[in-house]
């Protein structure tokens, strides 16, 4: 009978592979592997990521890895952009290619697309961006003049879902900006990709990152369907517990699994951070109550803290003053050691966005 975890022992042992138990000292392209990548769609907020499990971060250096091509910004995991080393997208992609397949079937664009030679339109859109980097919108215009009547975002979004791409810097690099600009990510990195998936490290590579975990929660997280197959094959390999629910779970032997009276820091959160995109069950890092809070129909959700190693509060920087802060909406009140470190780890994140500037405050609003 495999034993039973406790919400609690879950919540300890995924904030210990997360780094979110205590901050490490190690390079941030060795973090990046075992997180399996950061989600990063928005340009900057991801470097949070970073921050808030890295002792020293160095934004700067992070963005010159970006730009020497050792770490991309390209769409993986649930067809959403993704920073990852360049050796690990080049297996990564091929595995995720099913979910850009199925992005580009079920949306608008596959429907305005249906009677088009995509394999033409990729490789038009192959040699435009060999030649160099194009916007979405540059390059839908470009492969729309060979196909009169069809609207050039709908052809770019094919070779955004079929042609392994990435963006380009200097969008993503830190304290830069710049408009989405691709480019196909083995010419840009130097490095063939593999010649097709690799389900079982991608569920390996999960699970060292986020379990224990359920079939469901890595389908969740990586977008792929039918990968209870997969676990089946590699339960030798693994060892298997049950959540409350009596859900069957699965880890790695080896695998960190601190106990439920193990203290967890205040951490900020970025809205796009890992930690609550990994499970279909996000119950071991906020509640019911407070999930439907940070949901938001345009997308774009609210950055969020944790307390004793849940979602309880969300925040914000403030700049229209002369000294930023950060706002804090807390989801329950706060007791007075909670609210100290929330403060200094707040005023933590502030001198990392702004190095060369002293002051601001954290501001506690009313709880919402």
């Amino acid at each position: 009978m495999a034993a039973t975890l406790s919400r609690r022992e879950l919540n300890r042992a995924t904030l210990d592979r997360q780094f979110l138990l205590r901050r490490v000292d190690r390079p941030a392209t060795e973090v990046l592997a075992r997180l399996v990548g950061l989600q990063a769609q928005t340009a900057h907020t991801w470097y949070v990521g970073f921050q808030s499990r890295l002792e020293d971060p160095d934004p700067h250096a992070v963005g010159r890895l970006l730009t020497d091509g050792s770490l991309v910004r390209m769409s993986l995991m649930r067809s959403t952009l993704h920073l990852v080393s360049a050796q690990d997208a080049a297996w990564i992609r091929p595995t995720t290619q099913e979910v850009m397949d199925k992005d580009l079937a079920h949306s608008a664009h596959g429907k305005a697309t249906a009677e088009v030679d995509l394999d033409a339109v990729v490789a038009l859109g192959r040699e435009l961006l060999e030649e160099r980097p194009l916007t979405p919108k540059e390059l839908g215009e470009r492969i729309g003049q060979r196909w009169e009547g069809v609207p050039g975002t709908h052809l770019a979004y094919v070779v955004r879902c079929l042609l392994p791409v990435v963006q380009v810097p200097p969008r993503g690099v830190w304290g830069a900006s710049g408009q989405p600009a691709l480019a196909p990510a083995d010419t840009w990195t130097g490095r063939p990709f593999a010649p097709g998936p690799d389900r079982e490290a991608l569920v390996l590579r999960y699970l060292a990152a986020f379990g224990p975990a359920s079939v469901r929660d890595v389908q969740a997280w990586s977008g792929l369907t039918r990968l209870k197959e997969v676990v089946e094959g590699l339960r030798e390999r693994l060892v298997s517990f049950r959540d409350e629910a009596g859900v069957e779970l699965f880890d790695l032997p080896e695998a960190p699994r601190p106990s439920a009276d193990v203290s967890a820091p205040v951490r900020f959160l970025y809205d796009f951070d890992n930690l609550l995109r990994g499970h279909a069950d996000r119950s071991r890092v906020i509640s019911a109550a407070n999930l439907k809070r940070v949901s938001s129909r345009n997308g774009m959700p609210p950055a969020t803290v944790l307390v004793d190693g849940e979602v309880a509060a969300a925040w914000k920087v403030d700049r229209s003053r002369r000294t930023p802060s950060l706002d804090i909406t807390p989801f329950r009140l706060f007791n007075n050691s909670e609210s100290e470190e929330i403060v200094m780890e707040g005023m933590r994140l502030l001198s990392f966005f702004s190095a060369a500037q002293e002051g601001g405050e954290v501001r506690f609003s009313t709880p919402a």
